[in-house]
């Protein structure tokens, strides 16, 4: 149990669990709620986070039960815990949090995984070479999907979208939303449970969904903060219609490259990989809009993510040499 015993290591662990959960969550809710939270706007806070919650808490409980108290789905296996936890360990979330504050999708995965991977170039490498080819799988799927889909069901959603919706597009929206945030919490519980022993006991799994759902209740009542821009920017995702495929091809992108193997993966460039598919396929389908103003749109999500990535590796560096200088000194000075 982690909170055994309350040392100086723990007492890092613990805190950095705490900022890494909330702002991993903040920072990646475009990707997950976003169409939700868009499509949702007039729904009162308290049912968006009963929802919300039901589901994260439904599999995280079932992922600690099947994996035998491994609440990160195994996606932490090629990552060591550290034997001692310093302020280096959590100074990434609460640069996350602060980049997140001003709507930069920063790369969570490299932030917060990098450093915990520091020693092993490899580990890096092949997260690296699988969140970039999620983006290109991603982007041609999209771009395949809705050139198909655009005329036939997009033109319609666009053109009823002050109609009333059916009971039935409700529905679907509600239950696509859970399967993308399912899987979501599934591939990315590597940078949520990184901070925490491989193996939780069932105390360490309560505090855990307690303090998840605590989150949760802010993420809900501020609608998904500063990054919701991004998806509010895009062709008609407040359509809860459009929403629910745009979940639906996500969710099951994520499930294939959770299939694939165990490494953790930047969810974010998958997720702005399908957004730019969807981008191209609908102007060149339907011309909804200018082809500058699309490819603008597209050009500043890959900028952004590319700038978060910079970012991201930049932090990790500079950390990594603050703390071996800082070892080298008490070794030598103190």
């Amino acid at each position: 149990m982690f909170l055994e015993h309350l040392t100086l290591s723990n007492i890092y662990m613990i805190t950095g669990f705490l900022i890494s959960m909330y702002s991993c969550v903040s920072n990646d809710i475009i990707q997950t709620l976003g169409t939700y939270l868009t499509s949702s706007k007039k729904m009162p806070t308290w049912l968006i986070w009963a929802f919300t919650s039901s589901v994260l808490i439904i599999t995280i409980t079932t992922g600690w039960i099947v994996n035998n108290g491994d609440m990160a789905f195994g996606r932490l296996t090629r990552i060591p815990f550290p034997e001692t936890f310093t302020l280096v360990h959590v100074l990434p979330p609460i640069i996350l949090l602060f980049l997140t504050r001003y709507g930069i999708p920063v790369s969570t995965t490299f932030l917060i995984l990098s450093i915990f991977s520091a020693q092993d170039i490899s580990v890096i490498g092949m997260i690296l070479s699988k969140s970039l080819i999620g983006y290109v799988l991603a982007l041609v799927v999209s771009i395949i999907i809705y050139n198909i889909i655009a005329r036939p069901l997009e033109r319609y959603f666009y053109y009823t979208a002050d109609k009333k919706i059916s009971k039935w597009w409700v529905a679907a929206k509600w239950l696509s939303t859970a399967f993308l945030w399912s899987q979501w919490l599934m591939q990315d519980a590597a940078n949520l449970f990184v901070y925490l022993p491989r193996k939780a006991s069932a105390l360490d799994l309560f505090l855990v969904l307690a303090a998840f759902t605590a989150f949760m209740w802010i993420v809900a009542y501020k609608r998904g903060g500063e990054v919701q821009k991004i998806v509010k920017m895009k062709t008609n995702v407040q359509d809860p219609r459009s929403a629910t495929i745009i979940d639906l091809i996500y969710a099951f992108l994520l499930l294939y490259f959770i299939q694939l193997n165990n490494v953790p993966m930047s969810t974010t460039w998958v997720f702005i990989g399908l957004l730019a598919g969807r981008e191209i396929a609908l102007y060149h389908r339907l011309r909804f809009e200018s082809p500058k103003k699309m490819y603008k749109h597209i050009l500043k999500d890959l900028s952004k993510a590319t700038f978060g990535l910079v970012v991201s590796i930049a932090v990790v560096v500079v950390l990594v040499k603050f703390d071996l200088v800082k070892q080298f000194f008490m070794s030598h000075f103190m």
